[in-house]
C-alpha cells in the first residue's frame, strides 16, 4: 500500500503524540525543578559562559528552547532580567534543546534478539508507562505523580514516533518522494522547508523529530546534504513562538525575541555559506553519506555549541543591534522600578510565577515598611518632602495588592507543588496586612499635618512615652521583616511577644493620657490626636503579628493563627514568656 489520505492521518497522530508527550514531559520536568529555574536565571546570568550553560541546563530540563525563550521574554518584559543578561541565556538554550533530538535517536534502536528488542524505546518505555499508570492511580505524592507522568509522556512520544515512522514507510518506494528528496539537494530550498515546517508547528524538537522519523523509515534516502540544511532551518524556524509572545510585550522582551532570531538566521547562514562553499572545494564525504537519526541529532548538538560559542564574544555587540532592532520610543515614559508588574507569559510557567510573585511581595513588604518608618519620623520631624514619599508609596503598594491578589488566584488554580502552593497560600494571607500596614502609615501622615498645621504640641511626658512606643513600632516591623523576606522564624517567633508589649505600652499611655487630662496638663484635642497615632500603631502592629504568624503557619504546614496564637498566650511556651519579659524591660515607660 502507497502513502495515501489514511497515511497523512496516521502522520498527523504521530505529530500530535509526540507533540503532546514533549508538551506533558515539560510541564512535569519544570514542576519538579520548581522555582529554583527562576531562582538560577536570577542569580547566574552576570558572567556569559556561566549564562550560557544555565542556558542550555534550563532548556535541557523542560525540554525547549522556544518555551525557555518565552520565559526569558517574560522575566524581560516583567523587569526581572535585563535585555543584555538574557543573550547568552539565549545562546545555552540553542544547546539545550538538542537534548530532545538524542531521546528521539533512541527510536532507531532495533534488533532481532529479545533483549534487543526490549531496548526499543517503543518497547521499554510501555513498561515504563504501565508501572507509572499504577503509581498514579495509588500513589498522592506530587512528586512521584509528577515523575510517572514524565514517563508516561515519554511512552506517549515514543508512540507518536512510532506512528510517524509506520505512516511514512510507504514513502521508500514512493518514486514522487524521490523526486522532492532530489529536489531538496538543493541547500537554500532545504533549507527554507525546514523553517516553514517549524514555523508551523512552533517546535524545531518536533521538526527534527519528524526528520528523524523520515531517515528511520527510509533508511539510505536522505543525504546529509538535505538534512544538514534542514536542522538549520529548523534552528531558525523555531524563533516564531517567541516574535509571537513578545507582540504584546514591552521593548526590552521584544528585544529577546527578535536578537534570538538574529543570532540564529545569521548563525545558520553564515555555516551555509562556509559549509558549502568549503565542500565546492574540497567536496566533503559527508554530504554524500545517509543520514540517520543519530547523525542528525550530532549534528544539531556540534552545530548549536559552535553557533553560541562563535558569538559568545559578541554579546555587547548583540545588545546594539537588538537596540536597533527594536529602538527606544521618546515618547514613551519609563515604567517606575518599583511599579509591580507580572507579564502572562509567565503562568505558561507556573513554578516560574510563583517564584516571581514571591520577589514582588518581598518587595511589598519592604516598601510597606519603609512608609511607616517615615510616617514615624515625619510625627517628631515634620517633613512635606517625606510626605510626598508616604502618599506615593501608599499608593504604590495598593497596585501590589492588586496586582499580586489577581495574579496569584489564577495560580493557586493551577497545578503547582506542594511548597509553591503553601508558599502562594502565605502571600495571599499576608498582602492585605502589607496593605493595611500603608494605610496606617498614610493615617500617620494626617495626623502629623494636624499637628503641624495647628501647631499642636505633647507635653514632654507624653513625648517620651510616645518615642518609646516608636521605637518598639519600629523594631516589630524590622522584625517582621527579617522573618518574611529571610524567612526567619526565629525573628518570627519574636513578633508576638513584642506586639502583646506594644499593646500594654498603648494601654499604659492611654491610661496616663486620661490622668493627664484630669489634672488639667492636657486637653481633649490633644487626646484625639494622641488616640489617632496609638491606634494606629496599635493596628501595625497587629498586620505585623498576622504576617509572622503566617511565616510560622507556612513552615509548619498549617494556617491556624488563632490556635497558634492561643497556644503562645496561654500555653506553657517559656520562649514566648522569656521574649515578653525581654521586651517589656526594654521597654518601659517613665514613671
Amino acid at each position: 500500500m502507497g502513502f495515501d489520505f489514511f497515511s497523512v492521518l496516521l502522520l498527523l497522530c504521530g505529530v500530535t503524540f509526540l507533540l503532546y508527550g514533549m508538551d506533558i514531559m515539560s510541564a512535569n520536568l519544570e514542576k519538579l525543578a520548581g522555582g529554583r529555574l527562576e531562582r538560577m536565571l536570577h542569580t547566574m546570568t552576570k558572567k556569559p559562559f556561566v549564562a550560557m550553560l544555565l542556558g542550555a541546563a534550563v532548556t535541557a530540563v523542560i525540554q525547549s528552547s522556544s518555551a525557555t525563550t518565552v520565559l526569558l521574554v517574560g522575566l524581560v518584559n516583567s523587569g526581572l532580567l535585563d535585555f543584555a543578561s538574557s543573550i547568552p541565556v539565549l545562546m545555552g538554550a540553542n544547546i539545550g534543546t538538542t537534548v530532545t533530538a538524542w531521546l528521539i535517536s533512541l527510536s532507531g534502536i532495533s534488533g532481532e534478539s529479545g533483549f534487543m528488542k526490549m531496548l526499543e524505546p517503543e518497547n521499554f518505555s510501555a513498561v515504563l508507562a504501565f508501572g507509572s499508570i499504577m503509581v498514579l492511580l495509588i500513589s498522592k505524592d506530587k512528586k512521584k505523580r509528577s515523575v510517572a507522568h514524565i514517563f508516561v509522556a515519554f511512552a506517549v512520544l515514543m508512540y507518536g514516533m512510532r506512528l510517524m515512522k509506520e505512516a511514512i514507510e510507504p514513502l521508500k518506494s514512493d518514486p514522487t518522494f524521490e523526486n522532492i528528496i532530489e529536489g531538496m539537494s538543493n541547500p537554500v530550498l532545504a533549507l527554507l522547508v525546514g523553517i516553514f515546517i517549524t514555523a508551523v508547528i512552533q517546535s524545531s524538537s518536533a521538526s527534527i523529530a519528524l526528520l528523524q522519523a523520515i531517515v528511520i523509515a527510509t533508511p539510505g534516502m536522505i543525504p546529509m546534504q538535505v538534512a544538514i540544511p534542514f536542522v538549520l532551518g529548523a534552528s531558525i524556524g523555531t524563533c516564531i513562538t517567541g516574535i509571537l509572545s513578545s507582540i504584546s510585550a514591552n521593548r526590552d522582551a521584544k528585544r529577546v525575541a527578535f536578537t534570538q532570531l538574529f543570532i540564529k538566521v545569521v548563525g545558520g547562514i553564515a555555516f551555509m555559506i562556509v559549509y558549502f562553499a568549503l565542500d565546492a572545494i574540497f567536496d566533503f564525504p559527508l554530504n554524500s553519506q545517509a543520514a540517520t537519526a543519530v547523525s542528525i541529532a550530532v549534528f544539531h548538538t556540534l552545530y548549536s555549541i559552535l553557533n553560541s560559542l562563535v558569538q559568545l564574544p559578541l554579546v555587547r555587540w548583540l545588545v546594539r543591534i537588538g537596540m536597533r532592532l527594536v529602538p527606544d520610543d521618546p515618547k514613551l515614559v519609563r515604567r517606575r522600578e518599583e511599579q509591580p508588574y507580572l507579564d502572562e507569559l509567565l503562568l505558561r510557567t507556573p513554578a516560574v510565577a510563583v517564584a516571581e510573585c514571591a520577589n514582588l511581595t518581598e518587595r511589598m513588604c519592604v516598601i510597606s515598611r519603609k512608609t511607616v518608618l517615615y510616617s514615624i519620623y515625619n510625627l517628631f520631624n515634620y517633613n512635606e518632602g517625606a510626605g510626598a514619599v508616604i502618599e506615593d508609596n501608599e499608593q504604590l503598594v495598593d497596585e501590589y495588592e492588586d496586582v499580586l491578589g489577581a495574579y496569584l488566584v489564577r495560580i493557586s488554580s493551577m497545578e503547582i507543588t506542594e511548597s509553591d502552593n503553601a508558599l502562594v497560600s502565605r502571600m495571599l494571607h499576608t498582602i492585605g496586612d502589607f496593605e493595611r500596614i500603608s494605610d496606617h502609615a498614610a493615617n500617620l501622615l494626617d495626623t502629623s499635618r494636624e499637628i503641624n498645621e495647628k501647631k499642636i504640641a505633647f507635653s514632654q511626658e507624653a513625648q517620651e512615652e510616645l518615642r518609646v512606643l516608636s521605637n518598639a513600632v519600629t523594631e516589630i516591623l524590622f522584625l517582621m521583616g527579617a522573618a518574611y523576606e529571610q524567612n526567619d522564624l526565629s525573628a518570627a517567633a519574636h513578633v508576638e511577644p513584642l506586639e502583646q508589649v506594644i499593646d500594654g505600652l498603648i494601654a499604659t499611655i492611654k491610661d496616663n493620657h486620661i490622668r493627664r487630662l484630669q489634672n488639667g496638663n492636657c486637653t481633649i484635642e490633644l487626646g484625639f490626636v494622641l488616640s489617632d497615632i496609638l491606634n494606629n500603631f496599635e493596628r501595625i502592629s497587629d498586620h505585623c503579628s498576622n504576617i509572622a504568624v503566617a511565616v510560622i503557619d507556612e513552615a509548619r504546614g498549617s494556617y491556624d493563627a488563632h490556635k497558634y496564637l492561643n497556644s503562645v498566650k496561654h500555653g506553657d511556651d517559656a520562649a514566648f514568656t522569656e521574649s515578653f519579659e525581654g521586651y517589656l524591660s526594654k521597654y518601659t515607660l517613665g514613671a
